[in-house]
């Protein structure tokens, strides 16, 4: 009984006759006889693997790990030696071998991220992601089991490393209060800038203001000293002027009692002789009274008409105009 095989490049035929290896490669085609044969087809292809599985990180908090890993076998004789991949001639598997090979692969990321997991507290976890795939990624492309399955790991991508819902509502409210006092701390930060920089404008105006005092001070002080250096000068002015005032007095007097002096010792009536006033009749008849009254003592009775008296009230007339 003939049967017909038919594989696409991203499979890998081997195909082995009464023990025997009698032809291996991609993509190949050919009949083959099915009672003494044995036909390998194992995928070549790049796949992607799925993963989630959850691990307790070292303060003891549940996170999950969901993420995709890539692989692609390298070496098929090597996993065919591993694992049973060979087919019936409808293409099924015989066993289930072939789907261990991806359990194995998970097996394994599960427990280089394990490690690297419970090395960590939560929010060193939750925020290493990227630290997470570097490391499993290359542990995996070294790793022994992995490279005895002849599969190279390609990539690693992780989706997502989640707490539990009460972990995450817990961290939220932690965010949230941690943002709302930053929140609080920056309004704060601003109205104590706001009111600084108040101060420095009050600070500022008070300084122009006590600037604006003290040149006032100055003028005004200026003002004074000018004030007072022109009533100094006044008071030289005065002092001088009631200084040159008494040596005019003083000249005057000296030259009037140097006038005068000399005629003390005249008779009044010489004087009035000579100067020419004993013309007046009024003067004339005072002068009389005056004498009798410096002969008081000698005069026994004495009569004065009322016409003299008269005479002596009255004022002279005007002398006619030529």
């Amino acid at each position: 009984m003939f049967a017909y095989v038919k594989a696409p490049p991203t499979r890998h035929i081997l195909h082995y006759s009464r023990g025997r290896l009698r032809r291996e490669g991609a993509g190949l085609s050919f009949f083959y006889f099915a009672p003494t044969a044995t036909i390998v087809s194992i995928p070549i292809g790049s796949a992607d693997l799925p993963f989630v599985f959850t691990e307790v990180t070292v303060d003891f908090q549940t996170v999950t790990v969901q993420g995709q890993l890539t692989y692609r076998v390298v070496d098929p004789k090597r996993l065919a030696a591993l694992l049973d991949y060979s087919i019936k001639p409808n293409g099924d598997y015989v066993s289930d071998d072939p789907t261990k090979l991806p359990e194995r692969l998970v097996q394994a990321t599960h427990i280089l991220a394990r490690d690297f997991i419970h090395e960590r507290p939560l929010q060193g976890a939750l925020a290493g992601a990227g630290s997470l795939v570097a490391t499993v990624l290359e542990a995996l492309q070294r790793d022994a089991a992995v490279t005895m399955l002849g599969v190279e790991v390609l990539g690693l991508s992780v989706v997502g490393i989640t707490p539990t819902p009460e972990t995450a509502r817990a961290l939220e409210a932690e965010a949230r209060e941690a943002l709302l006092g930053r929140s609080d701390e920056a309004i704060y930060a601003r109205r104590n800038a706001a009111v600084e920089q108040e101060r420095r404008i009050k600070e500022s105006e008070l300084n122009t203001e006590i600037a604006v005092q003290e040149k006032q001070r100055e003028i005004r002080e200026t003002q004074m000293a000018a004030d007072i250096a022109v009533e100094q000068q006044r008071a030289a002015l005065i002092e001088r002027r009631a200084a040159n005032e008494r040596q005019d007095a003083d000249a005057k007097g000296y030259a009037l009692r140097t006038t005068l002096d000399p005629l003390r010792a005249v008779d009044w009536r010489t004087l009035m002789a000579v100067t020419g006033t004993g013309a007046d009749p009024r003067l004339m008849i005072a002068l009389a009274f005056r004498e009798l009254a410096e002969n008081a003592g000698k005069i026994g009775e004495l009569n004065i008409t009322p016409d003299l008296l008269r005479s002596l009230l009255v004022p002279p007339l005007p002398k006619s105009l030529p």
